[in-house]
């Protein structure tokens, strides 16, 4: 069916280009991208027609004025209009180039060659309408978290001996599946994936196709921590949550009870401004935060049972 997606473009100074982000996911955006203009920054994103009348895109336009005021910058321009379905699945790919994140990993499009000569663990991805392309600061956060949580594993558990016990993970909120697909390729021997957006599940299991990880290493799932308690055999080794600090707050004594005395969590979606009421929930609930990472006006808290 023709017109059935809105194509929302804001072009603000770059140091906006992480709230407006932000906004959108919130707002409800199934797909985002952006891209430099002079010495602006132009961000498009898409999101389905029943899904925003006119007066929801205005009063976006007034919370993106409202975050620009706060901060001393110039007010963002929002234009929108209806787009077809084609043109909406193709449009924010030709922006999308791969990207080195942290020390270790490539995240590579799909619909590109893979690179020739590359020592780093490659991410093949087609995000379809899922959150988590490697190009916003809380997923990158994550991946570099987990590539220190990770680092001593031997890759994919080839050749492993006994040394390390099989690591299990639970990713919350899994989006793309990024994060899930990382950890594997970091040597994580099973990671459950759950979010309670069916078409994130759906993406999830097509890049674990894409990136020839078996159906006994990744587990896609729909729903949220209660599904987990039903997948689960045991308590998990890791927890890695990239959503929204509300959320996380919500959700925190349901994950505290899937973890163990010696669990780690990787927590992000966090604004800095919300660093502190995440971290004093996570105390409340029996953690101790060990780092505070940050970019931008985005943060990471990397925890551990206490």
């Amino acid at each position: 069916m023709a017109n059935t997606w809105w194509e929302l473009q804001i072009l603000c100074e770059p140091a906006l280009e992480d709230s407006v982000f932000w906004r959108l996911e919130d707002f409800g955006s199934r797909g985002t991208a952006s891209e430099t203009k002079g010495n602006s920054c132009l961000v498009k994103a898409y999101l389905p027609r029943f899904q925003a009348q006119l007066l929801d895109l205005a009063a976006l336009s007034l919370w993106l004025r409202q975050d620009a005021l706060c901060v001393g910058l110039s007010i963002p321009t929002l234009h929108w209009g209806l787009i077809d379905e084609e043109d909406w699945s193709t449009s924010w790919k030709q922006h999308w180039q791969p990207e080195e994140i942290g020390d270790r990993f490539l995240i590579n499009p799909a619909w590109l060659p893979l690179p020739e000569a590359s020592e780093r663990l490659v991410i093949r991805l087609d995000p379809g309408v899922a959150f988590g392309t490697g190009n916003h600061a809380t997923t990158q956060l994550c991946l570099e978290s987990l590539e220190m949580r990770l680092s001593e594993l031997p890759q994919s558990f080839a050749g492993t001996s006994n040394k390390h016990e099989p690591l299990v993970i639970a990713d919350i909120g899994c989006g793309s599946g990024i994060l899930s697909i990382g950890a594997v390729l970091l040597g994580a021997e099973k990671v459950y994936a759950v979010d309670t957006d069916p078409l994130a599940v759906q993406s999830t299991f097509s890049n674990r196709a894409l990136n020839d990880i078996s159906s006994e290493r990744l587990i896609p799932a729909e729903g949220s921590v209660d599904i987990l308690t039903k997948l689960l055999e045991k308590p998990v080794d890791g927890i890695v949550c990239n959503i929204l600090a509300d959320v996380i707050i919500q959700l925190i004594p349901e994950m505290s009870a899937i973890a163990k005395p010696s669990t780690w969590a990787i927590f992000s979606g966090i604004l800095l401004e919300q660093s502190k009421a995440v971290a004093d929930a996570l105390e409340q609930n029996g953690w101790v935060v060990a780092t505070l990472w940050k970019r931008k006006e985005w943060c990471c808290l990397n925890a551990r049972r206490s």
